[in-house]
């Protein structure tokens, strides 16, 4: 699944393709997507402005002229496919995983513009689209979700307070949306790696020094990852076939048997399952 900086990577390539673009027609090839898409999705959609494409955490947020939203998730294996009408289009892949070109299956929704169309393919089909009517019920929609990272919200009082009296490990909450939204399974092990602690230490054992390190290198790992494109653990690739890069900065994950790359560290990168999620960590120096 996209984590934030790859999701963050789709939202500024579909800005700066569709931005100020007026819908022409919407086809809806399956609706029976994790959210059934209404079946007034096509005619709602027609004849709208793309204002902007946003995001919040995995979200991507469709702004329409008339002060409506489009949210867009991508669940386990959905790609957005950019495809021009003048081009021959040799990558049309916006998103997370999977082909580079627009597979022939499981190409669920198109949304047609004047020279090019986005194209939703979804083989697994845990992706949606939602309308959302107006401002109030976009921001009651989100309320659920713990802030960004990158958020003023994010504060020490605020991580540090959570935490108080928490049993669940640390490695739990940093996927826990509901604590802070955007980070998946890839950067909690960075970040937590980084900050020199062990995923499965109880979070109530942090001390506020631990929380700041949190804070802090939650921010430096996601910025670096979105300046460097995302992950490319399969073949996360742009429009223009260029690869995320940040897998090459990876210090612990999928790199278990191997030496810590921490400068004068004798330890070794231990794989351990937490929630049936694949954790990495270095067993001398992440305490």
């Amino acid at each position: 699944m996209p984590e934030l900086p790859e999701v963050e990577v789709i939202r500024q390539s579909l800005n700066k393709k569709i931005k100020q673009k007026k819908v022409i027609k919407v086809i809806v090839r399956n609706r029976n997507l994790r959210l059934k898409i209404p079946l007034n999705f096509e005619d709602f959609l027609k004849n709208q402005k793309i204002i902007k494409v946003d995001r919040f955490s995995k979200y991507l947020i469709l702004y329409l002229s008339n002060k409506s939203f489009c949210l867009i998730h991508l669940g386990m294996s959905g790609t957005i496919h950019l495809v021009k009408n003048s081009k021959n289009n040799l990558f049309t892949n916006t998103s997370f995983y999977s082909s580079l070109k627009l597979p022939k299956k499981h190409n669920h929704v198109e949304i047609i513009f004047k020279n090019l169309k986005i194209v939703y393919n979804d083989p697994r089909r845990f992706g949606f689209f939602q309308i959302i009517s107006s401002s109030n019920l976009l921001k009651e929609r989100f309320l659920n979700l713990g802030p960004e990272p990158f958020q003023s919200k994010f504060t020490l009082d605020y991580v540090f307070s959570f935490f108080k009296g928490k049993q669940k490990n640390i490695k739990n909450f940093l996927i826990d949306q509901n604590f802070v939204s955007g980070i998946g399974n890839i950067y909690a092990s960075e970040i937590l790696f980084l900050s020199k602690i062990k995923p499965i230490k109880k979070a109530s054992l942090l001390k506020k020094e631990d929380c700041k390190k949190i804070i802090t290198n939650s921010r430096k790992i996601l910025s670096n990852a979105i300046k460097k494109g995302g992950s490319s653990i399969r073949d996360f690739k742009n429009i223009s076939g260029k690869s995320g890069h940040f897998q090459k900065n990876f210090k612990v994950y999928e790199r278990q048997g191997l030496n810590c790359k921490r400068p004068k560290c004798q330890g070794t990168i231990q794989k351990k399952t937490i929630s049936n999620r694949s954790t990495f960590f270095c067993d001398y120096c992440q305490k």
